[in-house]
Parts: structure tokens; sequence; C-alpha cells
């Protein structure tokens, strides 16, 4: 008899043997989760994913000699399949069991690491996950208890032993990943081992838009859907799709502005979460990872302004990468003021993540807010282009961080990009005109948690 999995309300229907084995463990249904799981690993001991559901189902069972078995098969299978944060995730496991995990780590960072042998271009892509078939069962429902977790343990079994008769072959060869493969090995020991697992249900939030946050996230299994609210819209955009292997939410470790969009599971998904404290622990003692994590976080929000910046939109997409080698990373803690007003601004500045507000001062001396600005536009522009001091404060509203090009270097970019003069130029003369119409008008709304001195 084939059991189906708990309908979640909002969430669409699983459509994977190993989502449902994942959605009933989720729901407290571990019997029927390893009838599933056993399942896929009988029919292919290669889907790293099903070993580690059924040894972690065994574990909690008491097999704990046939879930390390299991584990250890899953770390070399998440490794054959150019999963590495699935290997992770096994390791995590065995550590759970007591185990000593320093040989398993050292054999991910190996396999993964600047210079490894195992690394290509051209490595043969992992096979697809099994088919939505439905011809496929799970293990008979007569097989219960100790029965069930007889039969599962031999499977793990026979999985093992076939893996080690193949001892000797050449090992495949696995794909170069983002961030880690650019770290020598003992940098991408010490960075794998800040990442603890997680199993999330279909429907979960990982992430909240607007909320802080300190984590930074890989899916190590499953599908979730970065989302954004639509300002003008009572709606949220799908912005993007994750998927294996995928790395999400580290810009929360450049700052600590609230989160610009949700991320919530599509799937039961497996996913490695690491926090801002560890990760700053390890950059600390090994500064080639800090170097290697902050060039990353600059490469992506690079990649968020190509697609929301005015100014790069300007100009050629092949001249952009040169344009951003211009510009340095600067971060501001809430409250800092990037441009004080009566005073030359250092250069300009290019949002990259929060936000900043535009501050006015009346008559009386009261603060006030004129506009607030955010991810991809420009401050700075108005003294700039028009030639003068500035006329008002921009500060910081959350923890904001900006791609600054200084004052010296400004005329040396609009001359090789004209285009980009012309749009500061209309965006410079439109803020003067609002700022002005603002400071000359009535009271708007009042400054008063910006901090400013």
């Amino acid at each position: 008899m084939r059991m189906a999995p708990p309908v979640l309300p909002g969430v669409r229907t699983v459509d994977s043997p190993l989502d449902r084995a994942l959605a009933l463990l989720l729901a407290g249904e571990r019997e029927a989760a390893l009838r599933w799981s056993a399942a896929v690993v009988q029919q292919d001991a290669s889907v790293p994913s099903a070993l580690i559901l059924t040894c972690r189902l065994l574990a909690d069972a008491g097999r704990t000699e046939a879930a390390v078995e299991g584990f250890e098969l899953g770390v070399k299978r998440a490794i054959d399949t150019g999963n590495l944060p699935l290997a992770v995730a096994a390791v995590g496991d065995l550590s759970a069991l007591g185990r000593d995990v320093e040989r398993h780590l050292d054999e991910i960072a190996g396999a993964f690491c600047l210079g490894s042998p195992r690394l290509s271009d051209d490595a043969t892509p992992p096979p697809p996950p099994l088919p939505n078939d439905a011809s496929f069962e799970p293990l008979s429902s007569f097989l219960s208890g100790p029965a069930l977790l007889s039969k599962a343990t031999e499977i793990i079994h026979d999985a093992s032993t076939e893996y080690e008769s193949r001892e000797g072959s050449a090992a495949p060869l696995v794909s170069r990943l983002s961030l880690f493969s650019a770290l020598e090995k003992e940098g991408l020991r010490a960075l794998i081992g800040c990442f603890e697992m997680i199993t999330v249900p279909a429907g979960k939030a990982v992430i909240s838009e607007g909320e802080e946050g300190a984590e930074a996230y890989i899916v190590a299994r499953g599908e979730l859907e970065v989302r954004r609210k639509d300002e003008g819209d009572d709606r949220t955009i799908t912005l993007a799709r994750l998927t294996n292997g995928a790395l999400f939410g580290e810009m929360a470790l450049l700052s600590r502005a609230p989160r610009a969009a949700s991320v919530v599971a599509n799937r039961p998904s497996i996913l490695l979460v690491a926090r801002r404290d560890a990760l700053e622990a390890v950059a600390e003692k090994r500064p080639d990872v800090g170097v290697e994590l902050a060039a990353h976080c600059r490469r992506r929000m690079v990649a968020n302004l190509v697609r929301t910046s005015k100014l790069l939109l300007s100009v050629a997409a092949k001249v952009r990468p040169a344009l951003v080698e211009r510009f340095e990373t600067k971060v501001f803690e809430k409250g800092d003021k990037l441009i004080v007003d009566g005073k030359d601004t250092s250069g300009l500045h290019l949002i990259a993540s929060g936000e900043v507000a535009v501050i006015g001062r009346e008559d009386s001396g009261e603060n006030f807010v004129i506009a607030t600005l955010g991810v991809g536009e420009t401050v700075g522009e108005v003294a700039l282009v028009l030639r003068r001091k500035a006329n008002a404060d921009v500060v910081a509203v959350h923890p904001t961080v900006t791609l600054h090009l200084p004052r010296e270097d400004f005329l040396g970019l609009i001359r090789d990009h004209p285009a980009i003069l012309a749009g500061l130029y209309l965006c410079a003369v439109e803020r003067d005109d609002e700022t002005a119409s603002v400071l000359a008008g009535s009271t708007v709304a009042l400054a008063e948690d910006y901090d400013l001195v």
C-alpha cells in the first residue's frame, strides 16, 4: 500500500520520492519516510540525499552503526556528484553521533579546494534526480518496526559494499564551485567547518524580507524561491529560484541591513547555515578566507547592481566590470553620515545594500527627511555635477554598503563615459529642485530616528 505525504496548505504538491520522504519525516511519520528513502537507495545508491535521509532515520531508531556506515558513504557519494554542501551535511550527522569527522572534512576540502586534481571545467554533471514516476513504490507497508529497520540496514550495507568493490578506480571529476574552489585546502577546511545542517518543510520562509539577519545559507538539496514585495502593488514578485549548491543570505556578512527579499522553500529542503560570528572567527584566523568572502560578496553586490542601477545600465555591458573596479567598498553603520551639509563631498556613492536618508534642516534647526534612497541609487552627484558644496546631510538609515568613487576619480569616469554624466546631470538637477522645493515648503517627516548630531 502506498502512503501519501501530508498535504500542507498553500504549498505545491511534492513531486519526487525523496520529497515525499522529507515531507513525511518533517510531519513525524518516520516509518513511512524510511520506506520511501530506503526504496530510493535500493533503486539508485548514488543519490547522496537518499542515503543521508535513510541513515538519519536509522540513527533516530538506534541503528547507529548502520547509520555511520551510510553517512560515510553519503560523504563519498556527495563528493562524487559535486555536491559539497550535501557532503558537509553528512559530516554534520556523523559529528552528532560522536564520530571523529576530521578525515571527512579533509576529504571534502581536498576534492573542492584550489588546485585539486579532481576539479575540472568539463566535469560530467551529476545524474538527474529520480523522476516523478507513478510506478515507483516505497518498501512494503507490511515492513514495520524491527523488520523495516533491518531491511533498511541491509540496503545501506549493500550500497556500501558495492561502492567499496570499485575501490581503486579513478575518482570522478567535479566542477569548480564559486567561493569554495578559490580557497586553498586549509582555508576551505576551516570555512566548511562553520556550517550546520537544517531541514525545512515546503512553504517555510528561511529568510523574511525586512528582518535583520546574521546567517548565510547553502542549498544542499531542494529548491527555494527568492521573493520581494512590489512596492507599487499588493503582490509578491519571484526574483530567482535556488537549487543545489546555491549560496544565499551571505550579504548579511557584509552589512546588517534588513533582508532585501524573502527566501521560501518550494520543496522540503536540506540547507547548511553559518552565523556571522562563526565566519568572522574563521576569517580572523585565516585572512585568506576573509579576503575571498569579501570578494565574493562584492561580486554578488555588483551582479545585483547591474540589474538595478541606472548608473551602470547607462554604459555597455562589456565595460561594466572595468567601471566597477574604479569604485571602493565602504560600510556605514546606522546614523553615519555619507555626506555632510555645507561641505565638499568625498565622491560619488552607489548604494549596494541598505538605505540612506537625505536630511534637511529648517530655519528653526529641526531636521526632517527630504527623501530616502535604496539599492542601485546614487548620492553625491548633486555636489559633484553642479560643482558646489552639499546642501543636505545624507545619513545611513540602516547599516549600509556603498561602492564609492573618490572625487578625484570622478572627472576621469565621466570623461571616459559621457553617458554617465548625462544621466547624473539630469538626476542632480531633479534632486536639487526637489530639495529646494522641500526646504521652501512646509515641514515633512521629522528625522528623529537617524541619530544626528
